[in-house]
């Protein structure tokens, strides 16, 4: 059972607010009971003319503009499928007030429902297309590029069947683009990332995990020359990703601040090395499975810090969202890590927590890293020693309390 809440304000009537919820039964909205429901309602506000208005409203399809667009804001998205089929001003008005919808729910026949509603939901900007099995062909987003040119953002996760059409077809039409999320498109290639990212020049937020054909050096540096404004890139388990990529988005996206390599089984402390001397702003870095890195990309991440102290950057210091520095990190599966430079970039990075239920500093995997401890845990320490030394009691150590068993904390 649904709930369509109609909610009107007589605005010239003082403190007069009246809220009806009118329960609709999943079996259809039809006209009929719209007339009996308007009926109803006209009824129970008194069926009162408003004054100065010269006559009421003779039925709900009478209801101003104004009214429509606040019923559609407290509307879930199957209702706002329902509402645009019951008339032309229903529809004329969720043309003109929606701005988000999301089709995530739809199990069959995605692909049909995008085709018969994105004509009506023109001035979309958010549209989340996130599927549980493949559904969408490229004519959906072909839909979607012709009709939503105003869209910012654009979820097509799963969509195992989409083709590099679709990829052109929002590269012409969507250039507002500002997040994209293609995440498990392995069809895309990365001539038509490339090709994308050349038109949508507003992109901040990428999502290319697992799009291995895709995302490629080659693209990477596409996105780096195009895509100056990037803040976040997720490139999860693209193997072919290497050291040219990362570098390239290090010069041209300086303003990154998330950064997922997770999986990129072929980089290197080059590209760590770069990203620290090149994206000062960077507040969360992925590493997982990365072997190749070595204390010599942890050491130039904590120099790093110590750079933007001393006014390297200084025209940032003024910025309090920028003294937090690295917020976190993933170093799960570098086994070729050692304790002291791991320790190094916690001592830089104060954000980073190694405490239960505050890992912001994930070492998984790194049995050799267990020692490694952030600041919270040094300032419980020198709390407990300062306790034992004011006191005089018999307090058991740090240590013995569980400071000292770190190991736990990453299990």
């Amino acid at each position: 059972m649904w709930c369509l809440v109609l909610l009107i304000s007589a605005t010239n009537r003082k403190h007069h607010n009246v809220v009806y919820e009118v329960d609709m039964i999943s079996g259809g909205l039809g006209s009929g009971d719209l007339e009996a429901w308007f009926q109803n309602l006209m009824l129970s506000a008194g069926g009162e003319k408003s004054e100065g208005k010269g006559a009421a409203m003779a039925g709900w399809k009478d209801l101003p503009m104004e009214l429509l667009l606040r019923i559609i804001s407290l509307l879930d998205d199957r209702m706002v499928i329902v509402a645009s089929a019951v008339c032309t001003g229903w529809r004329d008005s969720l043309c003109l007030g929606l701005t988000n919808l999301s089709l995530s729910w739809c199990k069959n026949n995605m692909n049909s429902l995008v085709q018969s509603l994105v004509p009506k939901f023109t001035k979309l900007q958010v549209l989340t297309l996130r599927q549980d099995r493949p559904q969408l062909e490229d004519i959906a987003v072909e839909t979607v590029a012709n009709y939503c040119h105003d869209l910012r953002d654009l979820d097509l996760s799963k969509s195992f069947r989409l083709t590099d059409r679709s990829l052109h077809a929002l590269a012409h039409g969507c250039p507002r683009l500002t997040k994209l999320n293609i995440s498990g498109c392995s069809a895309f290639s990365d001539s038509a990332l490339a090709y994308l990212t050349d038109y949508c020049r507003n992109l901040k937020n990428l999502n290319l995990c697992g799009c291995v054909r895709a995302a490629t050096d080659s693209a990477l540096q596409a996105i780096a020359y195009n895509c100056g404004q990037l803040q976040t890139l997720i490139l999860g388990w693209c193997e072919g990703v290497s050291d040219n990529g990362v570098t390239s988005l290090a010069v041209g996206c300086p303003d990154l601040r998330a950064l997922d390599l997770c999986g990129c089984v072929l980089i290197t402390d080059e590209s760590v090395i770069a990203l620290a001397n090149g994206c000062p702003r960077l507040r969360s870095l992925g590493l997982y499975y990365c072997k190749n890195i070595t204390d010599r990309a942890m050491y130039s991440l904590a120099n790093s810090r110590v750079k933007s102290k001393h006014g390297l950057w200084g025209s940032m210091q003024n910025n309090s969202d920028e003294k937090e520095g690295l917020m976190n990190l993933n170093i799960s599966q570098c086994t070729a890590l050692t304790p002291p430079a791991v320790q190094a970039v916690c001592d830089s990075f104060p954000a980073l927590h190694t405490c239960p239920e505050r890992h912001s500093l994930i070492i998984s995997g790194c049995l050799n890293l267990t020692s490694v401890h952030c600041a919270c845990a040094v300032q419980a320490q020198r709390g407990s020693e300062h306790a034992r030394m004011t006191n005089g009691s018999c307090v058991a150590s740090w240590h013995a309390q569980g400071g000292g068993s770190r190991a736990g904390a990453f299990a």
